[in-house]
C-alpha cells in the first residue's frame, strides 16, 4: 500500500484528500424518489439565481455532466486531481444496517484496479430525509445500529478495500472515517472493536477519523483523529433587535424566500482551527459552497468566493500544520465533486481550473508554498489583508 501513495507524493507539501461524492449515476431508489433518471445532476440544472448576482447554475466544464458508471470518466477524474496535487480520493460510503447504496462507482474501482489512484472511505452514517427538496419528515433511509453483528459484518464488507493496495495509511494503518460520530452508540467500543478485527485480519490497525465541528469530540471517544469542515450554521443568522440593521436584513431575506448567506471573505479563515495541544485535528479546506440548487429558500450560500480568498485558506492550512512529518500531515479539501452543493474543485464554466491551479500552485510548486508554510503569519490581516477587503 506505501509505495503508491510514496509515489503519488513526490515533493508535495501536505498528503491532500478530497471529499467525493457517488451520487452521479441513476439508481432506482432515487428513481422512485424523485424520478426517472434523478440524479444530482438534476438538481444542479435546474438551479436559478435567488438573489441579484447570485452564480447559479454552475455548470461543469472539462469533464462535463458526466456518469460515474462510466470507466473512463473515473480514470480522467483521478488523472487530475494527481495532475493538481491531490493523493487520493475520499469516498463516501453508505451501510444501513447491511443496506448499501450509491455503492457502484466504487466497487468498480475496487474491482477493475482502475484508476490506480489511492483512495479512503468515509461512512456517511445519517439518515436520508426529504429535507433538500421541502419534505424534512420524509424518511427515505433511516440509519440504524443494530449492534456488534452488524459491526462485524460492516468491517467484513470493509476489508476487501482496506486490503487493497491503493488504500490510503497513516503509519501502515487504513484511514478510516465516520461523518457522524456522535450518533454511533457505545462509540469508544465499536471503534476497539475494529481496531481488534482489523488486527485479526492482518492489518496494522485502524486509523479512525472522525468528522466533527468540535476537533476534540473524536479523540474524547477513542477515535484517532479529527477533521472537521467549519462550515456556518444557519442558525448563526439569527440576530437580536439590538443589531437592528442585521435583524431587518434578515426579515427581508426571509420574506423575499432567499437562502441564509454569508460572505466568503468574513468566514475564509474560520475553516482551519488552530492547533490545539494533545488534539489531531486534520484541517479542511472548503473552496466554495452553495447548496441551494438541493435546499432552495432552506440552503446556505457563501457568496464571493474567488480561488484568491480560497488560496489564503490553503496557506493558513500549511501554517497550522507546520513542522508535521509529512506522512502525518493529511489535508482533507470538501469536496472534489459535490455539485448540488456548489462545493468542487473539478472545473466549471466560470472559473476552469483555477481552484485547483491554486491547489497546485501551494501544495506543489516548493519554492512558493514553502514561503507560505514559513513565512509571515497568515490570520487574514497581513498580506492577505488587500485580498479579504476586495
Amino acid at each position: 500500500m506505501q509505495d503508491i501513495q510514496n509515489a503519488s507524493r513526490n515533493d508535495r507539501l501536505a498528503r491532500l484528500i478530497a471529499f467525493y461524492l457517488p451520487q452521479f449515476h441513476p439508481i432506482p431508489e432515487n428513481d422512485l424518489w424523485w424520478g426517472k433518471g434523478f440524479t444530482e445532476w438534476t438538481n444542479v440544472a435546474k438551479a436559478k439565481p435567488m438573489f441579484p448576482g447570485h452564480y447559479q447554475p454552475h455548470v461543469p466544464a472539462d469533464l462535463g455532466f458526466y456518469d460515474l458508471r462510466v470507466p473512463e470518466t473515473r480514470v480522467a477524474q483521478a488523472e487530475m486531481a494527481r495532475k493538481y496535487g491531490v493523493e487520493a480520493f475520499c469516498y463516501y460510503h453508505y451501510w444501513f444496517g447491511g443496506r448499501r447504496i450509491l455503492e457502484r462507482p466504487f466497487n468498480e474501482v475496487l474491482r477493475s484496479g482502475e484508476p490506480d489512484f489511492p483512495f479512503c472511505l468515509c461512512w456517511a452514517n445519517q439518515t436520508w430525509t426529504g429535507v433538500w427538496h421541502g419534505c424534512s419528515d420524509r424518511v427515505l433511509i433511516e440509519q440504524t445500529y443494530p449492534g456488534i453483528a452488524d459491526h462485524q459484518a460492516h468491517f467484513y464488507s470493509l476489508l476487501p478495500a482496506f486490503t487493497d493496495r491503493r488504500y490510503l495509511t497513516l503509519d501502515g494503518k487504513p484511514v478510516f472515517l465516520l461523518y457522524n460520530p456522535k450518533e454511533i452508540p457505545d462509540l469508544e467500543r465499536v471503534a476497539d472493536y475494529w481496531r481488534e478485527m482489523a488486527l485479526k485480519e492482518g492489518l496494522k490497525g485502524l486509523h479512525l477519523v472522525g468528522v466533527s465541528k468540535d476537533p476534540a469530540f473524536p479523540q474524547r471517544h477513542n477515535l484517532d483523529a479529527s477533521v472537521s469542515p467549519n462550515l456556518p450554521s444557519i442558525e448563526d443568522t439569527w440576530y437580536s433587535w439590538r443589531q437592528p440593521i442585521k435583524k431587518l436584513k434578515l426579515f427581508y431575506r426571509n420574506a423575499k424566500s432567499r437562502p441564509a448567506i454569508f460572505k466568503y471573505g468574513d468566514v475564509v479563515l474560520d475553516f482551519i482551527h488552530e492547533v490545539e495541544p494533545g488534539i489531531k485535528n486534520y484541517p479542511c479546506l472548503v473552496p466554495n459552497w452553495d447548496n441551494s440548487p438541493r435546499s432552495g429558500k432552506n440552503g446556505l450560500v457563501l457568496e464571493g468566493s474567488t480561488p484568491e480568498l480560497f488560496r489564503i485558506q490553503a496557506k493558513k492550512a500549511l501554517q497550522v500544520t507546520d513542522g508535521t512529518p509529512l506522512e502525518h500531515r493529511l489535508i482533507f479539501i470538501k469536496a472534489w465533486n459535490e455539485w448540488a452543493e456548489g462545493n468542487y474543485l473539478e472545473p466549471d464554466l466560470k472559473l476552469g481550473t483555477s481552484y485547483l491551479d491554486v491547489v497546485k500552485d501551494e501544495f506543489c510548486d516548493e519554492e512558493s508554498s514553502g514561503q507560505a508554510a514559513s513565512g509571515p503569519e497568515v490570520d487574514g490581516r497581513s498580506e492577505e489583508s488587500d485580498v479579504l477587503a476586495a
